[in-house]
C-alpha cells in the first residue's frame, strides 16, 4: 500500500501543478483563467452538477466556485438550470462554446498522452487504463461500504 500511495502522491502532485494546466491550454489553443480550466473540464465530463458537488470534487470552497462558475456561465461556456430532484438547485451543464473548448483539450491531452505512453506496450496502456477505473470506482464507493 505504500508503494501505491506515493505513486498517487506523485501522479496527483504532478496533475496539480498549474504549469501542467498552462501546458494543456497553450497545447490546445484556449485562452481560459487557469482556475477556471479544472472546473470546465469537470462540468464537462460529470455535468449535469451542482455547485457543491463540484467544489468537493477540485477541493474548493463552495462560495468561491460559486463564483467561478458564473463566470464561467457569462462566458457563454457552461449554462446553468433547474435540478432534476430539486428545482431550487441549480446545475451546471457545458455549453456549445465550453464543448467546442474541452473538446479542443482532449484532443491536446491525446496528444500529451501518447508522448507519455510512445515506449508503452498497447497492452499495458490498456491493463493501466483497466485497473485505474477500477481503482477510481472503488475509492468513490469506500465510504458506502464502511459506513
Amino acid at each position: 500500500m505504500r508503494t501505491l500511495h506515493t505513486a498517487l502522491i506523485d501522479i496527483i502532485s504532478v496533475m496539480n501543478r498549474p504549469q501542467r494546466d498552462e501546458h494543456m491550454m497553450n497545447e490546445a489553443g484556449i485562452t481560459l483563467d487557469r482556475a477556471l480550466f479544472p472546473l470546465l473540464v469537470v462540468i464537462e465530463k460529470l455535468g449535469p452538477i451542482g455547485v457543491v458537488d463540484l467544489a468537493d470534487r477540485v477541493g474548493r470552497d463552495h462560495t468561491t466556485v460559486s463564483r467561478q462558475v458564473a463566470k464561467l456561465e457569462s462566458l457563454d461556456l457552461i449554462k446553468r438550470e433547474p435540478g432534476q430532484a430539486d428545482k431550487r438547485v441549480r446545475h451546471a451543464i457545458i455549453a456549445p462554446l465550453g464543448k467546442k473548448m474541452t473538446d479542443a483539450i482532449d484532443q491536446a491531452r491525446e496528444r500529451l498522452g501518447l508522448a507519455i505512453f510512445e515506449e508503452w506496450d498497447q497492452q499495458d496502456i490498456d491493463d493501466l487504463a483497466r485497473l485505474m477505473r477500477k481503482f477510481a470506482d472503488a475509492i468513490q464507493d469506500a465510504p458506502k461500504r464502511h459506513a
